[in-house]
């Protein structure tokens, strides 16, 4: 068993090594030949005439992606508070299930959402401000519908695993419910709330198919939450199915900013990690 395990983990480092691999021998030259700094800081992207700068592509996903997780983050911890320490056990038997079939929703079938009911909205909300229905903030209004399953199916477990005797050692010093709950339990599950973040971040950044439907992918530098824009993932996708030569080199050199961007975040939580474990 232990030689069966040891193979399964080598295989799943074998494809993580492949993946790296693939990326950085397709993308690098690519770089290289367009200028490391014209692509990533470049602010035109027109394939037709050999311009590749993804700039407005990274300001597209970190907007999109922030906007997300402060809509979306908030109200994930507070659910899975509510679940873990405030919920009905008759009510939990229904909310459970409700959440854990957000998570199985294909994305287009949340694209479709997006179109019919949160790009109406956000084109009215934006009528002021000459804005548009496919829009950053379309796109990160639904990204933080997608991540709730994430994080609360993280964040939930993980306040459940603190010992209840935090709980009752506040509760018998004199503080309330409440605020047992959120000063004792809480930074005692600090690291899978930080875990349940992380997740929904990659979640957010790596998503595709929904924000195609309701960004408006549009390859420019963002002029607002209510104008269109067009993500990393956005853009490989749109143009991978006809892109050739320096072109495709290119799309696969976006995929490998784009892995930068979740290597690093995964870097950022281990330090945090290492530094509340010391």
């Amino acid at each position: 068993m232990e030689i069966a395990f040891l193979l399964a983990a080598l295989v799943s480092v074998a494809c993580v090594t492949l993946i790296c691999v693939f990326l950085l021998a397709n993308g690098v030259p690519a770089m290289r030949e367009i200028g490391f700094f014209d692509f990533l800081l470049g602010r035109t992207w027109k394939p037709g005439a050999d311009i590749y700068g993804i700039f407005p592509m990274i300001v597209g996903s970190i907007y999109v992606t922030g906007l997300a997780l402060l809509m979306g983050v908030p109200i994930a911890l507070l659910t899975a508070v509510y679940l873990a320490y405030f919920c009905p056990k008759r009510i939990y038997r229904m909310i459970k299930p409700a959440i854990e079939l957000l998570a199985g929703i294909p994305s287009v079938v949340y694209g479709f959402f997006g179109i019919v009911v949160l790009v109406p909205l956000v084109r009215a909300l934006g009528e002021p401000f000459d804005g548009r229905g496919n829009s950053i903030l379309t796109a990160s209004m639904l990204l933080a519908i997608m991540i709730l399953p994430t994080i609360i199916g993280v964040v939930e477990p993980a306040i459940r695993a603190v010992p209840r005797s935090y709980y009752e050692g506040s509760l018998a010093l004199g503080a309330t419910h409440e605020r047992s709950v959120f000063a004792a339990v809480m930074p005692a599950a600090r690291s899978g709330v930080q875990a349940g973040i992380v997740l929904g971040l990659g979640r957010a950044m790596g998503e595709t198919m929904a924000v195609i439907m309701v960004a408006g992918n549009q390859a420019r530098m963002p002029k607002g939450i209510f104008q269109g824009i067009r993500t990393l993932t956005g853009n490989i996708v749109m143009e991978m199915g006809y892109a050739t030569g320096l072109h495709r080199e290119a799309l696969i050199a976006t995929g490998v900013v784009l892995f930068v961007f979740i290597l690093l975040i995964n870097l950022a939580f281990s330090a945090l990690k290492r530094r509340d474990a010391r």
